[in-house]
């Protein structure tokens, strides 16, 4: 089989935000890589297909080299993950069968505040919040208590979270509102922070999805803040990268792993993800809360959801052809 092997190159500047934030951006490549190794592996033919500035050569090249199925991993488009989605619906409209999330899922998910909406609709746990509009004030009537996390309503990756996103009163609140408004240029959502232990909830599969080993984001005590900072996930030589450290499986009671078992699954099927998901949940005196769903979270070797494939008895190539296969069966159905 001839797959396209998808990924955004990252631009010498980001769209918003910091500088640094280009890291997660230039991780595309390597994941893209990984996976066309293991593609390659599985004696398909493989090429890397790089979304770069200029999205005509995207096209031409998807439409000359007749590829039988695309491996989405697109976050975004040149430093704008906001059009993670079009990237997929563009992949749609050219007719290529893909892997992982449809566009409306991509863009539903990517929107925090709108999922915990429909997360609280369904009875479904997260922490209570509310939204700060760009160029918004603080509303009059607040009704969470501190400490408080701020995050910018759009991003992923950990975009915009530092330990001085956690605020422990209205002054540092309102700094950090301004500091979201001001570098990401969006909404703010500021939700009440969750002290407890920390899950990372893969989901692989589609008519009837799986829960893989649960990973826990374990904390060096150290640290001021007990929370997955950007540069806890992507500045190696940081002291909150050294202080984050997964362990997977997660020790959990039974009630606790049923408990988040569940609510991922019934967030993994009211957002309509397929093929493969990542749901972060906070877990607090046995309740887990759901923090949101990444329907296209990093599938590197060295990411959790590989991590918790390998967990699960899968090496990566293995991993990488069942996602092959989920996404061809689809591409069966309208033949059938």
């Amino acid at each position: 089989m001839k797959i396209a092997v998808c990924f955004n190159e990252a631009p010498a500047a980001p769209a918003r935000g910091e500088v640094i934030d280009l890291l997660s951006e230039q991780g595309a490549r390597h994941e893209a890589e990984a996976v066309l190794e293991a593609l390659l592996s599985l004696k398909h033919q493989a090429e890397l297909v790089p979304l770069e500035a200029d999205i005509a050569d995207f096209i031409t090249r998807l439409r000359k080299s007749n590829f039988d199925l695309a491996f989405n991993l697109c976050e975004g488009f040149w430093g704008d993950s906001r059009r993670e989605m079009h990237v997929a619906a563009l992949l749609d409209l050219l007719g290529l069968t893909f892997t992982g999330c449809g566009p409306y899922c991509l863009a539903l998910s990517q929107d925090k505040a709108r999922t915990k909406d429909l997360f609280n609709a369904h009875h479904l746990p997260t922490p209570p919040y509310f939204l700060v509009r760009l160029g918004g004030q603080l509303p009059k009537t607040k009704t969470l208590a501190y400490p408080l996390i701020v995050k910018p309503r759009f991003e992923d990756a950990s975009l915009g979270i530092t330990g001085e996103s956690i605020v422990g009163n209205e002054k540092a609140l309102v700094k950090r509102i301004r500091y979201i408004h001001e570098k990401y240029r969006q909404d703010a959502l500021v939700e009440e922070f969750i002290e407890g232990r920390e899950l990372n909830v893969a989901i692989f599969g589609n008519v009837h999805p799986d829960v893989l080993p649960i990973s826990e984001i374990r904390f060096d005590p150290a640290l001021p803040h007990a929370i997955v900072s950007y540069s806890g996930k992507w500045v190696e030589n940081s002291t909150e990268f050294i202080g984050t450290r997964p362990i997977c499986p997660a020790p959990l009671k039974i009630r606790e792993e049923f408990l988040v078992k569940d609510v991922s699954l019934r967030a993994f099927k009211l957002l309509e993800c397929r093929d493969y998901a990542r749901v972060d949940i906070r877990l607090r005196d046995g309740l887990p809360y759901i923090l949101e769903v990444n329907a296209n979270p990093d599938i590197a070797p060295d990411a959790g959801l590989a991590r918790s494939a390998l967990t699960a008895g899968m090496s990566y190539p293995v991993f990488i052809g069942k996602l092959l296969d989920l996404a061809i069966r689809r591409k069966e159905v309208p033949h059938a």
